[in-house]
């Protein structure tokens, strides 16, 4: 039984930042890269390692995977079944859905028979799960996530007097349901040849023109940030399509499956189930599938109110109610005065702020800012201390 320290890979998207992480955690760029994911997990594509042993976590895990996962964990996921990560975004990512689990197990079979390699360009599926997903703002985080109510994406069309797409348009104000909505959504994301350019014309003339509405002011704002980085892509709509959320520092907001959604800006703690299965609908270079895509899809229209999370508070910290079994996500508020917490199965800690000493029968270990540990589930319970923030994965 023990608590590592914990070696975390850096992911260099393009999207990334290149002072972000630096700045807030103190990590190293000396090649000023665009630092854009730090993981902290067992994931294949990117495993953290024991910092004093320097092994990978998976193969810590392997020795004894019941013993530090825990029965239920080892049992049911056989691995840790989640993976944190802080994310800085300097640019917005791709527009994407997650499959639900029985799709995902279903489109994993399928394109094993169809022998597709795993890495493959084209591959829609990486694995077998689901990729639910919780953030958490470390700053303020603007982000795109499920579609607006009917009657807002109706009045910005309306607004943005889009020719091309009038008779889909109409078809969606004479039936406003969610049959409508995906048939709207399919043939904005299939246009193609000189009615795509149209369109896409038709978009960039609209947001230079005054915005009558509130609505379409921050519609209007976030498709000129986003056409600084894509100017040929059918992503321009989705300001239109969907919520436009912007987290101050501290707030969250769950990303359920098959739910479209894009982070455009900001630095986040994320906390996901351990799957890397994407299916992308704009703002790309990679693979879209919008076929795929649209079998994976969500179109229940949501307010952008109802989307910031509530927690529950309990003494010392914040505890995020997650609608999967997955991973749990809390945030612990330390104070000099000692606190226990007693465990059921492997987590992993992330220091935001401050100094944590945090100590386990006879291991102890103290976090600064920037730094994360792994606790092992036969620990039972540990002790934290210190004057600082925490973020606690577990399941």
């Amino acid at each position: 039984m023990s608590v590592y320290k914990l070696n975390n890979v850096i992911q260099t998207y393009s999207w990334g930042s290149i002072r972000s992480l630096h700045e807030m955690f103190n990590i190293e760029n000396p090649d000023h890269m665009p630092q854009a994911e730090m993981w902290m997990g067992a994931h294949p594509l990117g495993c953290s390692r024991i910092s004093e042993q320097g092994i990978s976590l998976t193969d810590l895990l392997t020795k004894n995977s019941t013993t530090m996962l825990g029965s239920y964990t080892a049992m049911r996921y056989g691995e840790l079944p989640y993976l944190l990560k802080v994310i800085a975004a300097d640019s917005p990512l791709s527009i994407q859905v997650h499959p639900n689990k029985q799709q995902a197990e279903t489109g994993f079979q399928r394109e094993n028979e169809l022998s597709i390699p795993i890495n493959a360009n084209h591959r829609n599926y990486k694995d077998a799960n689901h990729k639910p997903e919780l953030v958490y703002a470390l700053t303020f985080f603007s982000a795109l996530n499920g579609f607006r109510p009917i009657d807002e994406i109706i009045h910005l069309f309306e607004e943005a007097n889009i020719d091309t797409l009038r008779p889909f348009l109409q078809m969606l104000i004479n039936h406003p349901n969610e049959t409508s909505l995906r048939s709207f959504f399919k043939e904005i994301m299939t246009l193609t040849n000189h009615e795509k350019q149209n369109a896409l014309s038709e978009i960039k003339r609209a947001i230079e023109t005054p915005p009558k509405s509130r609505l379409a002011r921050e519609a209007w704002q976030t498709t000129k940030i986003v056409m600084t980085h894509y100017q040929n892509d059918m992503g321009l709509f989705a300001p239109l399509l969907l919520n436009i959320v912007e987290l101050a520092p501290g707030e969250a907001m769950f990303l359920h499956a098959q739910t479209p959604h894009a982070y455009l800006s900001g630095t986040a703690l994320e906390i996901m189930a351990n799957s890397d299965n994407v299916l992308r609908a704009g703002l790309t270079t990679k693979h879209i599938d919008i076929k795929e895509l649209i079998n994976n899809l969500s179109v229940k229209p949501t307010q952008a109110s109802r989307l910031i999370m509530s927690p529950i508070e309990k003494p010392f910290r914040l505890t995020y109610p997650i609608p999967v079994d997955d991973f749990c996500f809390d945030i612990v508020l330390s104070t000099t005065e000692q606190q226990v917490f007693y465990i059921r199965s492997a987590e992993v800690l992330f220091c935001i702020e401050g100094q944590i000493l945090i100590e386990a029968e006879q291991h102890s270990l103290r976090l600064e800012k920037g730094e994360s540990a792994f606790v092992t589930c036969d620990c039972h319970s540990y002790y934290i201390s210190g004057v600082g923030k925490l973020a606690r994965a577990y399941n």
